[in-house]
């Protein structure tokens, strides 16, 4: 079938984007859904700093790329019977689901599936590093020529050949702009306070960074009942975390000179400032979880004798250590319980040939998520 999406042409363009446009709105052939594999038309997808960072050449990925890894739509055809290599077949979802794209498929066989989240998927990691799909080889296509996957979704665009393992299926009631959210920002900020932070009841959780991952990290936190400190250098941001349900609110300087220790800490904006502001925040004993993603090259100062004498813990965690099937329900039943607020991560809406400007929006650190939208009757 013909699609239209947003490519990205060129890794490292030079901001601002919305000059030197590395995306281009295209026409696009997409394969139908193959064994194991679902067809999905795109309701709603984030634009997130994992795509921001292919595109400014922080994390690189072969080009063109079809961007897009958070995402949520509709069920629109589903392939054949799978083969022996996925394990999982299609039987289990319908025509019409709505479902959340997350962006690490697991084959489910490998030793890291084994780690209940713990590690990523070898072969899903593998397919993502390549632009492929987990089941081999790419499904879209430009003028005859193979168009790259992002993180095996692709959500830039009306739609997208996934694999089952790529998806969880949500209720109707949940609507697109929340179920988008719960495909990265929820299952990565939540995931690293719940899975991987693991705080005791009482305990007060301090979030480094408050974009739509650490926002949603704060909003699970604080649904979980624990007093949260956001840190962030935008003021804006602040006073949002504040009406948010944050307990307090402080740039990095103050924090660290009120003297601001928590038991759990998370670091949710990838850079090099942020982790060392965030191990310095930790309290003896404490954790401080990692979740952003710095350029390849960046390198931290550590203390290993503070981590020895303080009996300190860091964890990194990939996708929250989350296990999208048990973990997006239980979300899912935090905001439906008025708990999690998730609407209010939405800081603006775009569209396809918009994206230039909202990587410059996104890199210059104004917004939480911004939201790329389609309805029923998008067309090529």
């Amino acid at each position: 079938m013909q699609i239209v999406g947003a490519v990205l042409e060129r890794s490292g363009s030079t901001p601002p984007f919305a000059a030197s446009r590395p995306f281009t709105v295209s026409r696009l052939d997409l394969d139908e859904p193959g064994p194991g594999e679902v067809l999905v038309r795109i309701e709603a997808a984030g634009v997130c700093h994992s795509d921001l960072s292919v595109v400014d050449g922080s994390r690189v990925r072969p080009v063109p790329m079809l961007l897009g890894h958070e995402a949520a739509g509709v069920v629109a055809a589903l392939g054949d019977s799978p083969g022996a290599a996925l394990g999982t077949g299609v039987d289990d979802l319908a025509l019409g689901d709505r479902v959340v794209l997350t962006f690490l498929p697991r084959c489910g066989a490998c030793p890291a599936c084994a780690t209940d989240g713990r590690l990523p998927c070898g072969p899903g990691s593998a397919a993502n590093a390549a632009g492929t799909l987990v089941g081999g080889g790419t499904r879209l296509h430009r003028d005859g020529s193979p168009v790259h996957h992002h993180l095996g979704v692709s959500a830039f665009a009306s739609h997208a050949v996934v694999s089952r393992t790529s998806v969880v299926r949500v209720d109707p009631d949940v609507p697109p702009d929340v179920a988008a959210l719960l495909g990265c920002a929820v299952l990565t900020g939540g995931g690293a306070v719940v899975n991987a932070g693991r705080p005791r009841p009482g305990e007060t959780v301090v979030v480094v960074g408050l974009g739509g991952v650490g926002m949603a990290a704060l909003l699970v936190a604080v649904a979980l009942g624990h007093d949260v400190v956001g840190v962030d250098p935008v003021p804006e941001k602040l006073a949002t975390a504040v009406e948010l349900g944050a307990a307090a609110a402080h740039t990095p300087a103050d924090a660290l000179d009120r003297g601001v220790r928590a038991p759990v800490v998370v670091e949710a904006a990838g850079s090099v400032r942020a982790f060392e502001t965030a191990l310095a925040l930790t309290s003896p004993g404490g954790t401080t979880v990692t979740v952003g993603l710095p350029s390849p090259d960046a390198r931290a100062a550590v203390s290993p004798l503070t981590l020895t004498a303080e009996a300190r813990t860091v964890i990194g965690s990939y996708l929250g250590s989350a296990v999208p099937a048990r973990d997006i329900p239980a979300y899912v039943d935090l905001w439906r319980a008025g708990r999690l607020p998730l609407e209010r991560l939405v800081s603006s809406r775009v569209t396809l040939d918009g994206l230039d400007s909202a990587m410059d929006r996104l890199a210059a650190g104004g917004e939480l998520r911004q939201l790329l939208t389609f309805d029923e009757g998008t067309t090529p």
